[in-house]
């Protein structure tokens, strides 16, 4: 191996993007940090992969509840009534 190498020419390779995610910085408690470290060498898995799950699965399940949290409507609030009214 040289004790010197010459980059005054070199240029940097390309760096492949990932299409969908972004890199951010994040401060996280280290005790979620641990938890995550520990299960994903458990499961053979990615620490940070195992976050992104957890949080998808946040971001669905609040998603859904949105969807069900829809405001009422007074053409809504007539049908309720109406089935209400017709069962008694």
């Amino acid at each position: 191996m040289r004790k010197e190498y010459d980059f005054s020419n070199g240029k940097r390779g390309a760096v492949i993007p990932s299409t969908g995610k972004t890199r951010i910085t994040i401060m996280l408690d280290d005790e979620v940090i641990e938890f995550f470290r520990t299960r994903a060498e458990a499961l053979g898995a990615g620490y940070q992969t195992m976050i992104n799950t957890a949080l998808r699965a946040v971001v669905v399940g609040a998603a859904s509840q949105a969807a069900d949290d829809k405001p009422v409507t007074v053409a809504t609030l007539r049908q309720v009534l109406r089935e209400e009214l017709h069962t008694s």
